[in-house]
């Protein structure tokens, strides 16, 4: 599988997951510090508007990034979003062009595989935390979690992990994730990126 095909199999997975929320769901704490089930879901929205206009060559528009709400029905919001990116990655000779990503690098612009790339592992760790959030488990085929792992070992470290805000914490003991899946390639996906793989919700949350 290329790319495309992993990422869309990431995306749909994670729409599958935010299918379970009901109307109970959406204050629920998640694994992402300080963000609801709700705003973890428009985050997740916006960046799918995001990576679709920089397919389309529109990334440079500070607007394709702004922060959207997901209304009173945000499955159906999210469902629209990610198929909005499904249909924006499968474009006719969208592998040989150049995404512009202002929130990674304003200066600069990144070849499509790479660009796809940073999409494809933020869904396989965001469909992670829906599951975690809900209760319920993710259903990523083993090759695409596979796929993911080298991605995953290759996000920076640093200081930039430790700031507010970052996508992803410092590593974690990779002992944590052990069991995680049955070959363990997710669990050490989640603790490479900063998430603890035994994460559930606090009590009351």
């Amino acid at each position: 599988m290329d790319l495309v095909q992993l990422d869309r199999i990431a995306v749909l997975e994670s729409v599958r997951l935010v299918e379970h929320a009901g109307p109970g769901d959406w204050d629920r704490p998640t694994p992402c510090d300080r963000w609801t089930l709700r705003l973890l879901v428009e985050h997740m929205g916006a960046q799918h508007i995001g990576f679709a206009a920089a397919a389309r060559g529109e990334g440079a528009d500070p607007a394709a990034w702004e922060p959207r709400p997901a209304g009173d029905d945000p499955v159906t919001w999210y469902r629209g979003t990610a198929h909005a990116l499904v249909d924006g990655f499968a474009r006719p000779g969208v592998l040989n062009g150049r995404f512009t990503l202002p929130e990674i690098d304003a200066e600069t612009t990144f070849a499509a595989t790479t660009a796809i790339g940073f999409h494809f592992i933020d869904y396989v760790v965001h469909s992670w935390d829906v599951a975690a959030t809900l209760g319920v488990r993710t259903a990523l085929p083993p090759a695409v979690v596979d796929a993911a792992l080298p991605l995953a070992l290759r996000v920076p470290g640093g200081a930039r992990r430790e700031q507010p805000g970052a996508a992803f914490r410092p590593a974690r003991d990779r002992g944590e994730g052990a069991g995680t899946d049955g070959s363990g390639t997710l669990g050490l996906i989640l603790t490479t990126l900063g998430r603890s793989p035994k994460w559930a919700p606090p009590l009351g949350g």
